[in-house]
């Protein structure tokens, strides 16, 4: 049995770097010890630095300062999406095996550059495709395996941005625009274009897209409104004011401490006094119809796969819930995953059904999913277990991706990948 402890380096202790993986693999001790932290925000490293017992001299509020050395067996990237191509390749020379936060990169080119860096270097690299470790992502691979619905045929998807999650994601947040993050259909659907290549067990021939951003720019601003919601007469009223997304909503989760989406506006401990700050002088305050956002509002997206599967994809910002619904189409039979319940329709029988209680882990992101990526990373890294979601499966997704928004911005011309 292997007994080597890890040795653990995070770059940006945010959401996903602390309050998820961190925390996660601060639990393991017998697997991992995390020893180094950096951020560009103290406040975070003065949070996690004594939760993780990592010393002040092993903390650091610059990158630069960070990768002048290797401080760590494998490094966990959790940055902004455009900082992770130049973060991953500064890990490969510096003999780092890495855990990456996706999406990896909005460019061919640099996709292809990172895997020619690993070969060279021989790092281990994993992204972070959550939802292929969560059990009810799980349970279908299962029943496809075993042949429950014969041949797969196609597969139609539905990932529904919750109207407030866009709002503070898209139009007011980091991903707001393109050009500085990655376009929407690689920053949301990330998981759903990984997980589409998965369940159809074949690399994407081509794609066509088509999309816009469509409600959330000035043409349907309400008559008068301001350009920040605590000036507006529309603050109680609009389903899109920061005053009911942040101050009531975190009071509506019974006034957490540290928690998303508020411990992004606000440094923890959170405080109404911190969230009335940052909405009536910050990015996150401001209107939704005034902001500088040009990330689509819907997507949609075909794909052929080189085995014949067919796939759709639509992702769209105008829902009131949060959660995937996949329908997988085969020759003898059905798979429902909505909600993270999984139904089973054989042609002839009774629907079986796999309730979200019996598949689900309580108290972990994506359906269980961060759990069981950071379960499954010691087994990955000691060689135990495959790399099911390494950084060259990862890219066929992206490049899945790539060519989404590249036919997007041609009228929905039919793209070839490979």
């Amino acid at each position: 049995m292997n007994s080597r402890i890890y040795t653990v380096a995070i770059l940006g202790v945010g959401s996903r770097g602390g309050n998820g993986y961190g925390r996660i693999i601060n639990t393991m001790s017998e697997q991992f010890k995390i020893v180094s932290l950096c951020d560009i925000r103290r406040e975070r490293l003065d949070m996690f630095a004594p939760e993780f017992n990592v010393p002040a001299e092993n903390c650091f509020d610059t990158d630069e300062e960070f990768l002048r050395e290797r401080r760590a067996d494998l490094l966990i990237i959790a940055t902004q999406d455009k900082d992770h191509v130049r973060h991953c390749l500064r890990a490969f020379e510096l003999g780092y095996d890495v855990l990456m936060e996706k999406p990896i990169t909005a460019d061919k080119d640099e996709c292809l550059m990172l895997l020619e860096a690993q070969k060279k270097y021989g790092n281990r690299a994993l992204v972070c495709h959550v939802l292929r470790y969560s059990k009810p992502y799980m349970k279908v691979m299962e029943l496809i395996d075993e042949g429950k619905i014969g041949r797969l045929v196609a597969i139609d998807a539905l990932e529904p941005v919750k109207y407030w999650h866009q709002a503070h994601s898209y139009v007011r947040g980091n991903w707001r625009r393109t050009g500085e993050s990655t376009p929407m259909i690689l920053a949301k659907c990330c998981h759903d274009l990984d997980l589409l290549q998965y369940y159809a067990k074949s690399r994407c021939e081509s794609v066509s897209s088509v999309g816009d951003l469509t409600f959330f720019n000035q043409d349907n601003a309400p008559e008068g409104c301001a350009t920040r919601c605590t000036e507006c007469k529309y603050a109680d009223t609009c389903e899109y004011s920061a005053k009911d997304i942040y101050v009531n909503g975190w009071h509506r989760k019974n006034t957490p401490e540290d928690d998303w989406p508020f411990n992004i506006i606000a440094s923890a401990p959170i405080t109404e006094e911190k969230l009335w700050e940052a909405i009536k002088n910050g990015p996150y305050g401001r209107c939704v119809f005034h902001c500088d956002n040009d990330a689509v509002d819907h997507q949609m997206v075909q794909m052929t796969f080189k085995n014949g599967v067919k796939a759709s994809l639509l992702m769209t910002a105008f829902n009131d819930k949060m959660g995937r619904c996949y329908r997988f189409y085969g020759t003898h039979g059905m798979i429902i995953l909505a909600n993270e319940c999984v139904t089973l329709r054989e042609f002839g029988k009774d629907d079986v059904e796999f309730s979200s209680k019996e598949l689900l882990e309580s108290g972990h992101a994506h359906g269980g999913g961060d759990f069981g990526l950071i379960s499954s990373l010691y087994a990955m890294l000691t060689g135990a277990a495959p790399e099911s979601t390494s950084l060259e499966a990862s890219v066929e997704s992206h490049l899945m991706g790539i060519a989404a928004e590249e036919s997007r911005l041609h009228g929905g011309a039919l793209i070839k990948i490979h």
